[in-house]
């Protein structure tokens, strides 16, 4: 079962009853706490190394709550060139998101908790 989302507010997440407040990937199975990218809001390829393991079909990007975090073109083209569909929304709701998506299809989720 996919972990599920409980609540989120500016720098803090709940999820599956345990709370994070730092940035974190969920993957089918498992949560990966205390994600941190090369370039703080700048997603890269290479901060998404266990996504790219994992193989869902759907990745969720939560870019932070005013959406700070960018995916750049390079980035999203690597993402595709994995054969995953990319969604990226303020992180308030990328939750939401990931939360529908997480019951009929693999889905990951990459969190920006704060800006």
């Amino acid at each position: 079962m996919q972990p599920e989302i409980e609540g989120y507010r500016f720098g803090r997440i709940v999820v599956d009853g345990e709370s994070h407040t730092r940035d974190l990937i969920i993957l089918p199975g498992r949560v990966v706490g205390g994600w941190w990218r090369q370039e703080g809001h700048r997603l890269d390829a290479d901060d998404l190394d266990a996504v790219f393991e994992a193989k869902p079909e759907v990745l969720v990007v939560g870019q932070g709550a005013y959406g700070r975090m960018k995916v750049p073109p390079e980035t999203a083209q690597a993402i595709a060139e994995q054969g995953i569909e990319l969604v990226a929304q303020p992180t308030g709701q990328a939750c939401d998101t990931y939360n529908e998506l997480r019951d009929g299809r693999q889905v990951a989720a990459a969190l920006h908790l704060t800006c």
